[in-house]
């Protein structure tokens, strides 16, 4: 049974987040229990994860392009992974329309950190968006 596009996103996100850690724990059976997942959805997601981090240096040097008020490495890895996925979903997914990964993004942010930080990230990506499509 397929899942929603959300519920992928969040899965998506968490496996983000974990890899940021070091990634040296398999955490499949984690979410497979705590989100009531197959390990087939877990395992699309994880191939989704390797596409973003083959990308993730051009993705983190855009977010520090657009966050120059703040040092990267000072954005907390919540929001800099929603960040990262944000980017990605803007730049090498055109299945996703932008308004949509910029909403997520913004979803995501809220339910895993807090709405202030929702307001960072959403300011972030619309500077990216508007930066990618400037009309020449």
């Amino acid at each position: 049974m397929p899942i929603s596009p959300q519920k992928n996103r969040e899965i998506l996100f968490l496996l983000l987040y974990s890899d940021d850690f070091g990634g040296g724990e398999d955490v499949t059976e984690i979410l497979m229990e705590q989100l009531a997942v197959t390990k087939r959805i877990v395992r699309e997601a994880q191939s989704s994860k390797e596409k973003i981090l083959e990308k993730k240096d051009a993705i983190d040097a855009l977010i520090k392009e657009h966050s120059a008020s703040y040092e990267f490495e000072r954005i907390p890895r919540i929001e800099r992974n929603v960040l990262r996925l944000g980017v990605f979903e803007l730049m090498f997914a055109p299945d996703v329309p932008p308004k949509v990964a910029i909403a997520e993004a913004i979803r995501l942010t809220r339910k895993f950190a807090t709405p202030e930080s929702a307001t960072f990230v959403n300011a972030i990506l619309d500077s990216i968006y508007k930066s990618l499509h400037v009309s020449v």
